[in-house]
């Protein structure tokens, strides 16, 4: 099975259904925050392997608790899984930060801030043009 072949996507996406449903309703870890949610999942053509980048509202402390967390969790998660999608391998999990979301706020404030130095530029009359 190729990486990008439509079992392997249509893999992905159960795996991702299912285990944002297990994050969100069935772990009961402290440290993962509420608003943790998963991002993508790759699942290894072989099925031994899963990345699932997930995305956590918060500073980074709560993102390396969530991490923390779910790594523990990792073997209950696991087992739900197995039981949930009928797989012949039930791929070992590793959970990754996923950046990306705070990444583009963090880059529409910029651009938001530049628009708004350049408008009060031409307000006062200094125009570049």
């Amino acid at each position: 099975m190729r990486k990008n072949s439509v079992k392997n996507t249509r893999i992905n996406g159960e795996v991702l259904k299912v285990l944002a449903g297990i994050i969100r309703g069935e772990i009961k870890d402290p440290r993962i925050p509420e608003f943790t949610s998963v991002v993508s999942v790759e699942v290894a053509p072989d099925l031994k392997n899963c990345k699932a980048y997930i995305s956590v509202l918060g500073d980074e402390m709560d993102e390396l608790n969530a991490l923390e967390g779910l790594e523990s969790a990792s073997g209950f998660i696991r087992n739900r899984l197995a039981k949930e999608l009928n797989l012949r391998n039930t791929p070992d999990i590793h959970f990754h930060i996923d950046r990306s979301i705070s990444y583009g706020v963090d880059m529409s404030k910029k651009i938001d801030d530049v628009i708004r130095q350049d408008e009060a530029k031409r307000a006062e009359g200094g125009s570049d043009d």
